[in-house]
């Protein structure tokens, strides 16, 4: 095998690794804030929806990363270039991620690895051949991510706290409440993962077929939970309404964990192709000694991005899983709820759009609108500032490592 290859695979699981070390450990924010799982099972719950997310969604964003950002016509003469370029933007991003771990820092993998490919393209084609209408758009939707998931678990958590928590019988309510939280929770998770989302398992199911068994799914678990409030909870209607809150809460803890989860899944479906996207084209490059038109992603390739993510998580991920868990704002397992949905529903969409946004911008954007629902007060400013500044500082330090690195490469190695 090319020793380019075997080195891109290493930077390719390091890359990975980091990516599980710092942005996967979002998914299951809420539900360790909301205490509703250990940071244990947290963990252990991610690595597999994760995993699994990363290999049967993965290979529908990859082709923005390797392909759009920058023009590879300056590279079909000298393809070996490309992969050189490639391999010092997989290592330059995960450097940048790998501190960021170090220091408790919550940034985006998206950035890190969008801004590594942009400074490769400007210190070896030039800025006329970076794709500066792509990079609009990827550059957008960074602010869209968050605002879109901030705007959407606002309205769902100020439904849930006017019909359900603010009420003078908040068990009552819940009877009622609950299970429409339960079917809009399914119907959505359902839909968002079987509407052209298998494709790799052959399952490319057309949106009608899709739509009939999210409802179906929907209906069914919401039925679930009616029989369960039904059975579970009479006995508790004459209690105070704090104990009454108290009830409710726990009645969200299943769905606060099912949505977190649902959540990592989306995250393995969109954020793989930060590991693997300059991974398959350092592969399909070296197979072939040509810049290919288009690349068809290797299951292996996507099991190995899947791999490593799972490992960053289980052995560094809880640092960032504790910040964005109880730094931002407090999380109970109805406000988890709402910000999992909203960062569910962005996410997935914009992954099945192959527009890689960045699922740390949504879900803490949607945790500080699950906040903002009960005042500027209920959000830590001071953490949302340090957060930002460092958002901010990804793109331009990505760039500037992998300039650094090839730089010294093209000077010592090739």
């Amino acid at each position: 095998m090319d020793i380019l290859v075997i080195t891109a695979v290493i930077i390719g699981m390091y890359m990975a690794w980091n990516i599980g070390a710092n942005d996967v450990a979002n998914s299951m924010a809420d539900a360790v804030g909301s205490r509703a799982l250990t940071i244990f099972w947290a963990v252990v719950l991610a690595g597999v929806c994760e995993f699994f997310g990363a290999v049967l969604v993965g290979s529908h964003v990859t082709d923005t990363i390797r392909k759009e950002i920058i023009d590879t016509t300056p590279f079909i003469q000298n393809p070996r270039i490309l992969v050189h370029g490639m391999i010092c933007a997989m290592l330059a991003a995960a450097i940048w991620l790998n501190l960021a771990s170090y220091f408790g820092m919550p940034v985006s993998t998206t950035h890190s690895i969008v801004g590594a490919v942009v400074g490769f393209g400007i210190v070896q084609a030039g800025v006329t051949h970076i794709r500066w209408g792509m990079l609009g758009k990827i550059v957008a939707s960074w602010f869209v991510s968050p605002l879109a998931g901030g705007l959407i678990a606002y309205l769902i958590f100020k439904q849930i706290s006017r019909h359900i928590l603010a009420v003078e019988k908040p068990l009552s309510a819940a009877r009622k409440g609950v299970p429409l939280c339960v079917f809009f929770t399914f119907f959505i998770l359902t839909l968002a993962t079987i509407y052209k989302g298998l494709k790799n398992l052959k399952l490319d199911l057309n949106f009608t077929t899709a739509l009939i068994l999210s409802l179906v799914s929907g209906l069914i678990t919401a039925f679930i939970s009616i029989l369960f409030i039904k059975n579970f909870y009479p006995k508790y209607d004459n209690e105070h309404s704090r104990k009454q809150l108290v009830l409710v809460e726990k009645l969200f803890v299943p769905l606060v964990i099912i949505s977190s989860c649902t959540v990592a899944f989306a995250h393995g479906a969109n954020d793989v192709a930060n590991a693997v996207g300059p991974l398959a084209a350092v592969v399909e490059i070296a197979k072939n000694n040509a810049v290919p038109a288009r690349v068809a992603v290797d299951m292996r390739i996507l099991v190995l991005g899947g791999t490593g993510i799972v490992l960053g998580l289980a052995t560094f991920g809880y640092r960032v899983m504790r910040l964005v868990g109880t730094k931002v704002t407090e999380i109970t397992p109805s406000r988890g709820v709402a910000a999992d949905l909203a960062a569910m529903v962005t996410v997935l969409t914009c992954s099945k759009l192959g527009l890689p946004i960045s699922t740390t911008h949504t879900l803490v954007g949607a945790i500080i609108g699950v906040g903002l629902a009960r005042g500027i007060t209920a959000v830590n400013r001071k953490t949302i500032q340090s957060i930002i500044t460092s958002w901010l500082a990804t793109v331009p330090i990505a760039a500037g490592l992998t300039i650094l690195l090839y730089l010294l490469g093209k000077l010592l190695l090739w």
